[in-house]
């Protein structure tokens, strides 16, 4: 048995914005900040290259704690598609694999959404725990992504 597993998470969501304008969205570090994996309120830092080989990252401060997420553009073509690497090394050193796809469906946004989450196991795990753990780590992948998605939409709409 290997030491991890991967789970997959896929989400769509239907923008009322120009595909160009969601795509920035996922690229601008002030936009950034106000969403991806944090809020305006918590954010402490948000940077980005966004080319291909480039890095982003953001520090998030929450309860006392910062919370740091990395990562590496692998594939970037504008507006369609961008395909990206995260990680928080403060908890693990798996490096998810996500791809964000956009295309315009009667002048809004249908963004695809695609995370790859990769899950390492324990030692004494047995079959029915990593089943357990991949349920757990797809539920709350998806749950966290909701609520970034519900805030990413409205930032943008609000903007359009």
């Amino acid at each position: 048995m290997s030491d991890y597993s991967t789970t997959t998470v896929e989400m769509t969501r239907l923008i009322q914005a120009p595909v160009e304008m969601v795509f920035d969205a996922w690229l601008n570090p002030d936009v950034m900040r106000k969403w991806l994996f944090t809020t305006e309120e918590t954010n402490k830092s948000a940077t980005n290259e966004p080319v291909e080989g480039g890095t982003w990252e953001i520090i998030d401060h929450r309860e006392g704690t910062d919370y740091r997420g990395i990562g590496s553009y692998v594939k970037m073509e504008r507006p369609t598609t961008l395909v990206f690497t995260f990680k928080m090394p403060q908890f693990s050193e798996s490096e998810d694999t996500i791809q964000v796809t956009f295309a315009e469906q009667e002048n809004n946004c249908l963004m695809t959404f695609t995370h790859e989450i990769i899950v390492p196991h324990e030692p004494e795990w047995t079959r029915k725990d990593i089943e357990k753990a991949l349920h757990e780590y797809n539920l709350q992948t998806e749950q966290g992504w909701s609520m970034m998605f519900d805030n990413l939409k409205q930032i943008v709409e609000v903007s359009y």
